[in-house]
């Protein structure tokens, strides 16, 4: 009996246990379909700028393809100021679920960065780089009266004439302000720079005789190079642009190897899950590589770029790594 009853009593357990592994079997069964794939509501896209710019206007026109790709509509939410920080808090504070991505670019990764004793948030830890978006080339531009032709003669001039020209920038620790800084760094000249509240001003003032030079955004200063109220020196990248092709790069100018552009790009908040910032990153760099999206952005002094989360990650650093030197070099800060 004592056999039997043990037996009996081993039964039980066997079939109360597989009972159990049956109900968690059903439970995982039942909960699957809660898990639905993403998205599968609305995304918000923030773009750290007001609405109309560059970095605005090639985040929706992007967007709307995105949106398509992914069958989710994209709402692009417009979260200006303070040097893109209140955006970057917004997304550092935001779930890592995928809902909530942002346009980020050299300013919010590279340049606060190192510019910023104290940053209200960690460009390397606090986001997760998605791809890059786009380039926007910039172009050595001098006010029309200016005794040079060419780069050789500016920097000829610079040398024998130190601390006489001024040159004008979008602002302290802009882009733009450290282009200028790096050409100067990297032909030993000191000058005055000029900041301003944007380019439009800038410019004028460039024409008007104000400010001598100024490394400009190409998409606003194409139209005054083309109409001769402008002088174009060289553009600092890699290739001549189609936008001004009669227009030297530095390195054909005498200057070889010298580039700077500012650039924007994507990223989610750190812990978003990997399958979601791939999948994003493919539909990201599919909308980029459409023949129409690429003739729009160049129509407006832009460049697709693209890339692989991992790419990008390597080129934010590289890009850190540069313009970090150029700011402590030059003993540059924002308080």
């Amino acid at each position: 009996m004592n056999n039997m009853e043990s037996r009996g009593n081993l039964r039980r357990r066997l079939l109360k246990l597989c009972g159990g592994i049956s109900l968690v079997a059903g439970a995982t069964a039942l909960a699957a379909p809660a898990q639905a794939a993403w998205p599968d509501h609305p995304i918000r896209w923030l773009v750290p700028y007001t609405a109309g710019g560059g970095s605005d206007v090639s985040t929706r026109l992007v967007a709307q393809l995105v949106s398509k790709d992914l069958g989710a509509s994209i709402v692009v939410e417009n979260k200006p100021g303070a040097a893109t920080i209140i955006a970057a808090q917004e997304l550092r504070r935001s779930a890592p679920d995928g809902y909530t991505v942002m346009t980020a670019g050299q300013g919010t990764l590279v340049l606060n960065p190192s510019l910023y004793p104290k940053l209200a948030y960690n460009a390397n830890k606090d986001f997760a780089p998605v791809t890059a978006l786009v380039r926007l080339p910039m172009v050595l531009v001098v006010r029309p009266n200016l005794p040079v032709k060419n780069l050789a003669e500016l920097v000829a001039y610079i040398q024998k004439n130190p601390h006489k020209l001024s040159f004008g920038s979008v602002g302290n620790g802009s882009p733009h302000h450290l282009a200028a800084e790096l050409f100067l760094a990297t032909i030993k000249g000191e000058e005055t720079h000029v900041p301003y509240k944007g380019t439009p001003q800038a410019l004028q003032d460039i024409i008007g005789g104000q400010v001598d030079f100024m490394m400009a955004d190409l998409s606003a200063s194409a139209p005054l190079i083309r109409s001769g109220k402008l002088r174009a020196l060289a553009i600092p990248l890699a290739e001549r642009s189609s936008a001004i092709p009669d227009v030297p790069t530095f390195s054909e100018a005498g200057m070889p190897g010298f580039t700077a552009y500012t650039w924007q790009g994507v990223v989610l908040p750190a812990g978003t899950p990997k399958d979601i910032v791939d999948k994003l990153s493919a539909a990201i760099n599919k909308a980029l590589a459409n023949p129409d999206v690429a003739k729009k952005l160049n129509a407006m002094g832009m460049q697709p770029m693209g890339d692989t989360p991992d790419q990008f990650r390597k080129f934010i650093g590289e890009e850190q790594q540069k313009w970090g030197g150029v700011i402590r070099e030059r003993h540059i800060t924002l308080q």
